[in-house]
């Protein structure tokens, strides 16, 4: 609901709960044959706005903090990846091995296998008939990054030349890493997911059409000013409350 702020949201609760207290102020003349507008029902519509913004806000902590949990575990594996790179060419490893490990550590770091073509070159290309075909280079995103590297896991295992005496570069320490960047990786998308569903219930209790909270504080006006006219006091108590609609 990217057209209403969080402010105008919550402000459109704060301005609910006003118009049940000009409800309640106006007392037993304010006597509707609708259920979802009697006084007891905008209670428990205000109650459940009230408990999804609060859902809603605990969903959005949650996230973020998996997101930057991830981030602070993610960040190290770079200058670690340059680590293995360097290992493994010091351990005498094979040609061909390296030459596929290089391929991984390309796509973990983010880099080329070729140089980036410029505008002009690709016109020149297209105009000798020759196929274009270049793919972006950055395979950065976190499960990506969590695949590569289980790939280049599998393949250090493969290479018996890879057995190095540090601890942090050993096959089982990697492992650990691994399983651990996927638990993290994992955790931000369960709590999007439970941001994602705590958003639609919020957007539900505020704006499905009928029975949500806008519609139910336009029945309410609506029903004041044909009641009590609108000139009437008990109208202007209502009149000036604004809601935004998404």
């Amino acid at each position: 609901m990217a057209s209403v702020s969080d402010n105008s949201h919550a402000k459109n609760v704060t301005n609910f709960d006003s118009l049940i207290s000009a409800v309640i102020t106006i007392g037993a003349a304010y006597n509707p044959s609708k259920d979802s507008i009697k006084l007891s029902a905008l209670q428990a519509l205000l109650s459940a706005a009230n408990e999804s913004l609060i859902s809603l806000k605990s969903a959005e902590s949650a996230n973020s903090t998996a997101i930057d949990v991830r981030e602070l575990t993610f960040k190290p594996t770079g200058s670690l990846f340059t680590k293995i790179s360097n290992a493994l060419k010091a351990s005498g490893s094979s040609v061909q091995a390296d030459e596929t490990a290089r391929t991984i550590f390309r796509k973990l770091q983010g880099k080329r296998a070729s140089v980036k073509l410029t505008d002009e070159e690709k016109k020149t290309m297209e105009a000798e008939g020759k196929e274009v075909n270049q793919i972006s280079a950055s395979q950065m995103g976190y499960d990506e990054r969590v695949d590569n590297f289980e790939k280049l896991i599998a393949l250090l295992q493969t290479i018996p030349e890879y057995n190095p005496n540090e601890e942090e570069l050993k096959i089982e320490t990697l492992q650990a890493l691994l399983s651990d960047l996927k638990t993290k990786n994992s955790e931000v998308m369960k709590t999007y997911l439970v941001l994602e569903t705590s958003r639609g219930v919020r957007n539900d209790v505020l704006y499905k059409p009928i029975s949500g909270l806008i519609d139910i504080s336009s029945d309410v006006k609506s029903y004041i000013k044909s009641v009590f006219g609108v000139t009437s006091t008990q109208y202007k108590l209502v009149s000036k409350l604004r809601f935004a609609k998404h």
